[in-house]
């Protein structure tokens, strides 16, 4: 397998850039120190076609089969957002990997046809309720539940960090729960679909983050939330097994995420470094500092290869093809993600030396970045578990 981008892929990505540096960098700022949730903006993205690039076309989505790269190309997308916005990337990274993608693989004919057109367009926002307060890295320890009481399912427990779920224009959360117990004691966990009307459902206040200000973040409860017997994500007992499958490609998107960060600093540390003069001349010129900003280079070039690889390995998948195994998938996922997101912190770090004192002043971008990349190393699957992942697929019994 070959990771080089094609024509298309590159003219997509100019798009998408043009798309970010028109509509968003030019108030990513203001957004930030006001907390705000463009909606207005999400809805553009939406009508430019990057909610529905892995969808099908009877839903409003591009139709992009594996073998046209759709998942490559919603990462170059989430990529381009995030290099100008990591709060804009995140929620379109969240909008298809954890909004549309469970129903578009788990749901029944019915489900699909009720929810993802208003997705797939952007329209409309989905969330996906898998942590909880005493559940984060540890999934399966669930604690909210839901009982099946005359064809409906009663819902009740919470959530947390969920992403697009209090918005505007959020339609539902999908959502683990208990439901039941198997033979051998442990929890049956199931997906069940909570609309966001539905009364005994509440997003609570949103969260006041480090970072990601302008992403739509809140607690979850659930108090006898009622919901249709029919609102079952797939198989009742899998729920567990799909929220991790659907996990696997988010680690790769939040890869493609940190490489925007680290396009970002790049460029910022570059354009600092030729402008900023001292000592009679440009800081560029010191080894000190010149030598920082070559390592940014090698970790963007690795980071980027690292996410197209796993990124072309989900399509070659998509597509039918024995050459790729979900095994390998895996692994390359989890190292996408570890390496990037790791890469993307220390990026900051070093953007924010190389701009000194301004590095600390928020008129800067460099600082929004700083805020934002830390998240990276945690949003689905903290570093410890990629590093326990990747462990496991070499073979070491690691717990």
């Amino acid at each position: 397998m070959t990771f080089e981008l094609s024509p298309e892929h590159e003219q997509f990505r100019r798009s998408v850039r043009d798309f970010a540096e028109a509509e968003i960098a030019p108030h990513a700022a203001q957004w930030d120190r006001d907390h705000h949730f463009p909606t207005d903006v999400v809805q553009k993205m939406g009508a430019l076609g990057l909610m529905g690039l892995t969808a099908p076309e009877e839903f409003g989505g591009a139709g992009m089969a594996g073998e046209d790269g759709g998942f490559t190309s919603l990462c170059l997308a989430i990529e381009e957002i995030g290099r100008v916005d990591q709060s804009m990337g995140i929620t379109l990274e969240a909008a298809v990997g954890l909004g549309i993608n469970p129903i578009l693989t788990f749901g029944t004919d019915e489900q699909k046809k009720t929810w993802l057109p208003a997705l797939v367009a952007g329209e409309q926002l989905a969330g996906f309720g898998l942590t909880e307060p005493g559940a984060g890295s540890d999934a399966g320890a669930t604690k909210t539940k839901a009982v099946l009481e005359n064809g409906e399912w009663v819902v009740n427990g919470a959530k947390q960090f969920i992403t697009n779920s209090g918005s505007s224009i959020t339609s539902l959360v999908t959502v683990t729960a208990r439901t039941g117990e198997r033979a051998d004691g442990r929890p049956e966990i199931s997906t069940i679909i909570v609309p966001s009307d539905t009364p005994g459902f509440t997003a609570e206040k949103a969260y006041d983050k480090l970072g990601w200000h302008a992403s739509d973040t809140h607690p979850l409860s659930f108090s006898d939330a009622r919901v249709p017997e029919g609102n079952l994500l797939g198989e009742r007992g899998r729920g567990y097994a799909q929220f991790l499958a659907t996990l696997d490609d988010g680690r790769v998107a939040i890869a493609a995420l940190a490489v925007g960060c680290i396009q970002a600093c790049l460029d910022m540390s570059l354009q600092y470094a030729g402008e900023r003069q001292t000592f009679g001349g440009p800081i560029g010129r010191k080894q000190g500092l010149a030598f920082q900003v070559s390592d940014l280079q090698v970790m963007l070039d690795a980071s980027r290869l690292l996410t197209y690889k796993a990124a072309a390995m989900k399509d070659a998948m998509d597509a039918g093809s024995s050459s790729v195994s979900m095994g390998a998938f895996k692994q390359a996922a989890a190292v996408a993600k570890l390496y990037a997101t790791e890469s993307a912190v220390t990026a900051t770090r070093i953007a924010t030396q190389v701009f000194g004192g301004y590095g600390f002043m928020e008129e800067y971008p460099v600082v929004r970045f700083y805020r934002d990349a830390k998240v990276l190393e945690i949003g689905e699957g903290t570093s410890e578990v990629q590093r326990m992942l990747i462990a496991r697929g070499l073979g070491l019994p690691v717990e």
